[in-house]
């Protein structure tokens, strides 16, 4: 195996440090007994990290398929969140009974532990591009699984229509990035 590149390692330091943050912001979010408000502040750093993964990558990237699919996940997670914003208010009243909130909480942490692991652990081969696939889908798997946790207990009504939206448009990308990882040109 070749050595990496100074681009590279630079790549892939930085999303290192995004990573870091983003368990950091998750695991130590404010939890309340609300099942929509404690997904809505999990859920955001999640968002702000694809983000910053995405614009961390974005210069280095050559294909065009792999090029629309970073500049998308910026646009639709910038919404996102700010949809879940808009929202925290509303959904922060509602009390979930403690039964439902510890099994939804085991759950999602299983959900963080799987995907902080995969994350961290995927290959470092100097293709940035193939890199950044290999991290981002173990980053939408999560939240879909983490969407289709939460849809599973009463949350409220303002947030079922964004988990919907995660799940779609995460599902999508991941099917994208798979195909492309398929393919023999994302380091082109």
């Amino acid at each position: 195996m070749k050595p990496l590149s100074s681009e590279a390692k630079s790549y892939l330091t930085r999303f290192y440090e995004i990573l870091d943050e983003m368990i950091q912001n998750m695991t130590s979010a404010k939890l309340t007994d609300s099942i929509s408000h404690n997904f809505i502040v999990q859920m955001i750093p999640h968002h702000r990290a694809a983000i910053e993964m995405s614009q961390n990558a974005l210069p280095l990237i050559h294909s065009c398929a792999l090029r629309h699919i970073a500049e998308r996940i910026i646009r639709e997670q910038t919404k996102s969140i700010a949809d879940m914003e808009a929202a925290l208010s509303p959904c922060s009243c509602p009390c979930s009974p403690e039964r439902d909130r510890t099994l939804y909480q085991r759950r999602m942490d299983q959900i963080y532990q799987t995907m902080f692991r995969r994350m961290g652990s995927a290959p470092e081969t100097g293709c940035i591009a193939a890199d950044f696939m290999r991290e981002m889908i173990p980053h939408h798997e999560g939240a879909i699984c983490m969407a289709k946790n939460a849809l599973k207990y009463g949350v409220c009504p303002e947030l079922v229509p964004i988990l919907c939206a995660i799940i779609v448009s995460q599902e999508r990308g991941v099917r994208e990035m798979k195909s492309l990882l398929r393919q023999a040109g994302p380091c082109r």
